[in-house]
Parts: C-alpha cells; sequence; structure tokens
C-alpha cells in the first residue's frame, strides 16, 4: 500500500520512524530507505515499509511480511499490500505525525 505525508516533518525522517517503532534495514537518502516493525516478538510477521522523498513529500510503500522467504535469493515472502491491517498501520503512522512534537532546536 502506498500513502505519502507531505513535509516537513515535525521531526528528521529517522527519529520519526523509530517513534513509530521501526528499525532501520538501511537504504540512502539517495534512493529509498528501508523499514521493519515486528507485529510479534519474533522476525516474522513483521511490517515493510520502504521510504522514498520527492521534494517535501515522503511516499510510504508498506505491505506486511507474513513468513520469510522461502526460497534463497527470491523476495517472495507471503506478503499483504492492501488488507485491513495494512491499511491500520498507515492510518497509525500517519495518526504519529499529527502527535509529534516540534523539535527543540537542539539537534
Amino acid at each position: 500500500m502506498k500513502f505519502s505525508l507531505e513535509g516537513p516533518l515535525r521531526d528528521n525522517i529517522y527519529n520519526f520512524m523509530r517513534k513509530a517503532g521501526y528499525f532501520s534495514l538501511g537504504g540512502s537518502r539517495e534512493t529509498e530507505l528501508n523499514y521493519i516493525r515486528p507485529v510479534a516478538g519474533d522476525r516474522y510477521p513483521r511490517f515493510h515499509l520502504y521510504l522514498k522523498k520527492e521534494g517535501e513529500i515522503w511516499v510510504f510503500n508498506l505491505h506486511l511480511d507474513q513468513k520469510k522467504p522461502i526460497y534463497e535469493g527470491t523476495s517472495a515472502h507471503s506478503g499483504e499490500y492492501d488488507t485491513d491491517v495494512v491499511n491500520q498501520e498507515a492510518a497509525r503512522i500517519k495518526a504519529i505525525t499529527s502527535s509529534t512534537p516540534p523539535p527543540s532546536g537542539d539537534d
């Protein structure tokens, strides 16, 4: 599921994603940032998010990985892209935007 948030955000993107409960899997500012948020205490299922900045807009590409890819070298992972659970997670992320306090100026 793709959605976007208009920037600038009240916090930098790294702190924003950390507040949303996401962990970085790497990426670069020139391409996409790659984040995950485990649903339970284990590695799977997990929300998987690709994040890209286009001008002042942050574009989120979110899905739910149900399990680890079965075959080495493939990206097939039983992902869910447009389900109620994914829609609820997108709504949760959007809600965090409005509750993020303004920067303190100590950055």
